[in-house]
């Protein structure tokens, strides 16, 4: 069974529907759920998230609100949830208090782009132990072979193999690039590897995860949370239009 992994943007639609969203995606049979933390410059995502970065701050939504959330549900919840975010905020924060705050509060990894692979080995990989965290690196279609075993190396948890290089949610991305998603099922990787960008669809995601283990979703998903009155009972009709 491939693995389901749906992001969303914390503090969106309204600043306290955090934990409604986390139990709705865990009830709806997804496998595990990566929350962004809004940032001002977000800059590896399209229009839809950078959208959504922009409420969720105006809605109040910081790292120290997200982590109180987490914690009060944490007993409630037994897939794991992963943060994304960018690694700017998280200095400003004190990366091992974040870390800390991390563990006591349920989460069980980070996603941080724009930390550079060296930086992480040397000065952050041993704290992210210390607090038992896994942190994911990405991979793209120009990633060479020799690099993406060693950011896998790097990685645990699972390797997030972005399908084409632009930013998340863009229409014109090449969803199932049939080269790069052979190279990387060839290459002798320890982590599973999940698939992200552009999957909108039970099809999409059918077609994107035939060689690899999972597939994630988040640009469809905060779409229905940005424009639906009615988003609890289509977030879960999305999600069970994937699994079903």
């Amino acid at each position: 069974m491939k693995k389901l992994n749906i992001y969303f943007t914390a503090g969106i639609p309204q600043l306290e529907d955090t934990a409604d969203i986390i139990q709705l995606i865990q009830d709806s049979g997804a496998d595990m759920i990566e929350i962004g933390m809004p940032y001002s410059d977000p800059v590896a995502d399209g229009p839809v998230i950078q959208k959504a970065h922009e409420l969720a701050l105006q809605n109040g939504m910081t790292i120290e609100k997200l982590l109180f959330q987490l914690k009060a549900i944490k007993d409630k919840i037994n897939i794991p949830i992963i943060l994304m975010g960018y690694i700017n905020p998280v200095l400003s924060f004190g990366f091992e208090k974040f870390c800390a705050a991390c563990s006591e509060s349920g989460v069980s990894g980070l996603i941080l782009p724009d930390l550079p692979p060296i930086e992480f080995e040397k000065n952050y990989q041993h704290i992210l132990k210390q607090f038992n965290l896994n942190f994911t690196f990405l991979v793209t279609p120009e990633t060479s072979d020799e690099r993406m075993i060693y950011l896998d190396s790097l990685s645990s948890g699972f390797l997030y193999a972005v399908s084409s290089s632009s930013t998340t949610g863009n229409e014109n991305a090449v969803l199932k690039n049939e080269d790069y998603l052979s190279r990387l099922a060839a290459l002798p990787l320890k982590n599973p590897v999940m698939i992200g960008f552009g999957i909108k669809s039970k099809e999409d995601f059918e077609n994107v995860t035939e060689k690899a283990d999972g597939g994630i979703i988040g640009t469809a998903f905060v779409n229905i949370l940005l424009q639906d009155r009615d988003w609890k009972k289509n977030a879960i009709d999305f999600i069970h239009s994937i699994k079903g």
